[in-house]
């Protein structure tokens, strides 16, 4: 028994979504270490890992490789890239304590979601359908919309000092960016209500 189910881990581990999760902490590890010396290099590599986002989810449900861990590591890649992120843009622009406090904000609310999603015995903490707000059945359920709000928002982000702030740009991807912040209230709410059900639900 032990062989087969250690053949069963192996294969969820080396699924191709995942494989592309790894390769997504790889480009990241590079594209931090020249974020200083190379801003260039680091801008192209650091969207090529948050392209490559998007296909882990296709390759997932195209092969029927949806797993546990693949929404795990996906999760934490994400959130572990955008904390870098607002780290380092926290350290070249003033004042910094505002890029710190969305690094919060966003792993609160990511948090708060995976774990009331497990809560509730989801697959995914992208199963928002039983939730009553509309914004967050829209980001979730659409991911054109959910792909402009995560797209903007590090645009605006990592251009906001070279993009001149009356540019029809700036203030589209500051709209997707605005949205997406909403969005992580939203999602941290109701996410922190699910979790205060669940102990009702469990004291009766």
């Amino acid at each position: 028994m032990a062989p087969q189910s250690t053949q069963r881990a192996l294969s969820v581990y080396l699924y191709i979504p995942n494989i592309i999760g790894y390769f997504r902490i790889i480009i990241n590890c590079v594209a931090f270490a020249l974020c200083y010396s190379h801003k260039t290099l680091f801008a192209i590599l650091y969207f090529f890992s948050f392209f490559c986002d998007g296909l882990d989810g296709w390759f997932a449900r195209k092969f029927n490789q949806v797993s546990t861990f693949g929404a795990v590591l996906d999760m934490v890649t994400d959130r572990v890239s955008t904390a870098c992120l607002l780290a380092v843009l926290s350290q070249l622009y003033r004042p910094g304590l505002i890029f710190l406090l969305l690094l919060g904000l966003d792993i609160t609310s990511h948090w708060f979601q995976m774990y009331s999603t497990f809560l509730s015995g989801k697959t995914s903490h992208k199963d928002v359908k039983d939730k009553n707000n509309w914004l967050l059945k829209a980001y979730y359920g659409h991911r054109p919309f959910m792909a402009f709000c995560c797209v903007a928002s590090e645009v605006c982000l990592s251009t906001i000092k070279e993009t001149p702030l009356l540019s029809l740009s700036f203030f589209v991807t500051l709209i997707g960016w605005a949205v997406k912040q909403v969005i992580n209230v939203i999602q941290m709410k109701t996410a922190a209500d699910s979790c205060v059900f669940y102990d009702t639900k469990r004291s009766k």
